[in-house]
């Protein structure tokens, strides 16, 4: 994959990374913002303003409409 001017990969998964992906699927499966933290060892903030730049890179409101966005591209 090549990098973008901003950081992002470009590619099958359009604005969103691979690291995003993983998040994505994590609020998926349902974990909360603790859990999804612990997984990847981020603290909560961090988790939170991760998904706030997810939600507003695909230009969504919620989490769970970024993860609809993914599913139906079959990305997670």
């Amino acid at each position: 994959m090549v990098r973008s001017g901003h950081g992002r990969r470009t590619g099958s998964a359009g604005p969103l990374d691979r690291e995003d992906l993983v998040l994505l699927g994590l609020v998926a499966q349902g974990l909360t913002v603790e859990a999804v933290g612990r997984r990847l060892l981020l603290s909560e903030r961090t988790v939170r303003r991760r998904l706030r730049t997810v939600c507003s890179t695909l230009d969504v409101s919620t989490p769970i409409e970024a993860v609809v966005w993914a599913v139906r591209r079959d990305l997670i």
